[in-house]
């Protein structure tokens, strides 16, 4: 169920402003599917044609929220093919019930194979003609009818919502908020670096996010995790300084060099250059493991691009 609370502090529109490609990045692993365009299939599809898309009507299943009975006639490694009473359209196998997000491709692709011949329970999320493009949900269709639209009337930029992981991708975490899901772009999950947002969350997992955009139109949210608290890198210059010598756990190793976080919750790169030049000849993973607690010194500070430049010291 849907939590949320008032943010005394409203996200200002002019921080990180999401750029225009921001979205455009929640199907970049997906081969969606367009009229006309071949499209690999892993099990033969069952012949469909739809000689005019009924825009109408698909128009008005998504603008009332209603659950629509659709066949399943095909796959690719991106989703399903499925068609329904005067159109087609496709189902992102990121908004499938049976398609957990950490399998294998070749489970994946088994999974989406058992789809084809089907009949599901969808919603529309997206109708958009001029792009001949239709993309349907089963996940959207489980919370019931009218239930996008009475969320979109309620969530507000800077409000804190709950609700519970259903997928991670390469791109970011979905949320489920109780009808419609939203998305933790990968550039939101942490003030720090973040390898893949599968080390942050994981599916199932409850969690509570701040809004920072709410599309009805695209039936779009985008969430942030990292926001709930404030940015470290603000704190940082004013804490620390060049020349400091603190304490800080390594956190990934590089051929260049070592990731590792200070207290406040920054990340700065060791790099193999500053690695005293006795040393700098040996493998890197022989001398640093994750974990591992070492003292560096603070060589510079660019909070406005977040980088940090540490040198190890070495034990006398």
């Amino acid at each position: 169920m849907l939590s949320k609370r008032v943010v005394l502090n409203q996200v200002d529109p002019g921080s990180e402003a999401l750029d225009e490609g921001w979205w455009s990045s929640v199907l970049a692993d997906e081969e969606t599917f367009q009229p006309g365009r071949a499209e690999p299939a892993a099990k033969p599809a069952v012949s469909v044609q739809v000689e005019k898309v009924d825009w109408t009507r698909v128009q008005a299943l998504f603008d009332r929220d209603e659950i629509v009975l659709m066949d399943v006639h095909g796959c690719n490694r991106g989703g399903l093919l499925v068609q329904g009473d005067g159109f087609q359209g496709f189902v992102p196998v990121s908004h499938l019930i049976e398609v957990p997000s950490i399998i294998d491709e070749e489970e994946r692709q088994d999974r989406l194979n058992h789809y084809v011949g089907r009949q599901l329970q969808l919603k529309v999320i997206e109708c958009e003609p001029s792009l001949e493009r239709i993309v349907l949900s089963e996940r959207a269709a489980q919370a019931g009818e009218g239930r996008r639209k009475q969320l979109f009337r309620t969530l507000k930029p800077g409000e804190h919502v709950t609700g519970a992981v259903t997928n991670v991708t390469d791109f970011g975490v979905f949320v489920d908020l109780g009808g419609v899901e939203g998305l933790i772009h990968v550039s939101e999950l942490s003030w720090g670096r973040v390898q893949h947002p599968s080390d942050i969350l994981k599916v199932g997992q409850e969690i509570e996010t701040l809004v920072l955009q709410v599309c009805e139109e695209n039936s779009r949210v985008a969430l942030s995790l990292k926001r709930l608290c404030s940015n470290p890198w603000e704190s940082l210059i004013e804490l620390r300084k060049p020349g400091d010598v603190v304490s800080a756990t390594i956190t990934a190793i590089q051929r260049f060099g070592a990731f590792a976080r200070l207290g406040e919750g920054v990340e700065g790169l060791i790099h193999i250059s500053s690695i005293d030049r006795a040393t700098e000849q040996k493998d890197l993973e022989s001398m640093f493991h994750p974990g591992q607690v070492v003292q560096v010194r603070i060589l510079h500070i660019d909070a406005n691009r977040r980088r940090l430049g540490l040198g190890l010291v070495n034990k006398e």
